[in-house]
């Protein structure tokens, strides 16, 4: 999530269901302890957003000067070590573990794309696997000698799977077509487990909608089913990555500083709509915006305000940096930040995700993780290391008991609309 912050900030005024708040009253800066630790960490950077007045020319930089405030220091380290307290903290690691897993997912994450070339047609899904701390990539049992040895050279362990990830995708495809009951919260493929997973709202498993939809998926191909305590929603109420914004009466959360603007979730606000920041002053207007089926959305700023490539921390963890957008493996590490729940760790639990939200609405291509999330985050940044994942769409509990959240992968969104993320 960036932040978006007007020159230098006024130092007296800081601040699945969609996770989306409706508002009578902006409270833009949310508590009083909310208010100290923006101060705070305004004085730190000296700059407290996603948008940086004036045009950025230096891709790849903090701002040297913005408003007359000093640039912050770059952290070369692949987390800062507020990330690393977080991790510790929601995982039950040491900070050695934390930042051994760090390390090790970003080699997965390197590791990958050449794997999954290696493995040809053969491919049938990879994940990182916390235990070994390695990538692990499934192939099927008709693969070559010399393809299995090709995935190993990469580093990656194998295991014999017997349906190819194109399969399995296109058993989902299939799943996609049919009209899904209110019962039914989403289904997506589980490549560990070689099946389309489709989720079921305990409580409605016996209903003859839900039931006529489970017969029907099952004809598509190997299908899996699983209850769920509820249905997804999403989380629309909240400007830094995490930070809130306001469209109308409805407060969400900024995901990612673009050049130009913000990326954030396309239920918050449909293209045109103009959007206030954390001090009630204007920022700019919803450029693109597309829900159901998507969920994503772009704003373009100006008014003095300007882009900065971090993630807000809240005084829980420190500040972080966006350094790129490569995709997290399933397995992996992943922290969200919110203007409502602030900074929250889990994992990838699935890519490609078809969720189908209490309201009807239906959004494809979503990744499902096991962080909390509540309304007004909707919108706010996954981010994973250093690395952008996507904003923050919906899911269903609530960072007291738990529960699963979907973001929208930020590259989708980039490639969509042909925005540049602002990285460091």
């Amino acid at each position: 999530m960036g932040w978006l912050r007007s020159k230098r900030p006024d130092e007296s005024a800081l601040t699945p269901r969609l996770f989306r708040v409706i508002c009578s009253t902006p409270t833009f800066a949310g508590t009083t302890k909310g208010n100290s630790v923006r101060r705070s960490r305004l004085r730190h950077l000296g700059l407290a957003g996603l948008l940086v007045l004036g045009s950025l020319t230096a891709v790849g930089t903090l701002p040297a000067s913005a408003a007359g405030a000093p640039a912050a220091s770059v952290d070369e380290r692949p987390a800062s070590a507020g990330l690393l307290d977080a991790m510790q903290r929601d995982f039950g690691l040491t900070r050695d573990q934390a930042e051994d897993r760090l390390a090790a997912e970003r080699d997965a994450t390197e590791v990958e794309p050449v794997a999954r070339r290696a493995a040809g047609a053969a491919y049938g899904g990879s994940w990182f696997d916390a235990d070994t701390g390695r990538l692990t990539v499934a192939v099927t049992s008709d693969a070559a000698p010399s393809t299995l040895s090709a995935v190993r050279a990469t580093g990656a362990q194998v295991r014999t799977v017997e349906h190819s990830a194109r399969q399995l995708d296109a058993a989902k495809a299939r799943v996609d077509r049919l009209d899904a009951p209110a019962g039914v919260s989403g289904w997506h493929v589980d490549q560990r487990a070689g099946t389309v997973v489709v989720d079921v709202v305990a409580s409605e498993q016996a209903d003859n909608d839900v039931q006529r939809f489970l017969k029907q998926a099952r004809e598509t191909g190997p299908v899996t089913v699983r209850p769920v305590p509820s249905a997804p929603g999403t989380f629309a109420a909240g400007t830094v990555g995490g930070d809130p914004y306001y469209t109308g009466n409805v407060r969400c959360s900024i995901g990612f500083s673009v050049h130009g603007g913000f990326v954030t979730a396309g239920h918050c606000g449909r293209a045109g709509a103009g959007v206030s920041g954390w001090d009630g002053s204007y920022i700019g207007t919803f450029q693109g915006s597309s829900f159901p089926d998507n969920d994503y959305a772009w704003v373009s700023v100006g008014s003095g305000w300007w882009t900065v490539p971090v993630v807000l921390g809240w005084g829980t963890v420190s500040d972080q940096l966006v350094r790129g957008s490569n995709v997290a493996p399933v397995g992996a590490s992943i922290c969200r930040s919110g203007s409502t729940t602030h900074w929250h760790c889990g994992t990838v639990l699935a890519h490609n995700e078809t969720v189908n939200y209490s309201d009807g609405s239906v959004v494809h291509q979503l990744t499902k993780t096991s962080v909390c999330a509540e309304g007004g985050d909707s919108g706010g940044s996954f981010i994973s290391g250093d690395q952008a994942q996507g904003v923050t769409s919906g899911g269903w509990g609530n960072c007291s008991s738990g529960g699963e959240t979907w973001f929208q992968p930020v590259n989708e969104i980039l490639n969509r609309y042909g925005l540049t993320l602002h990285t460091a």
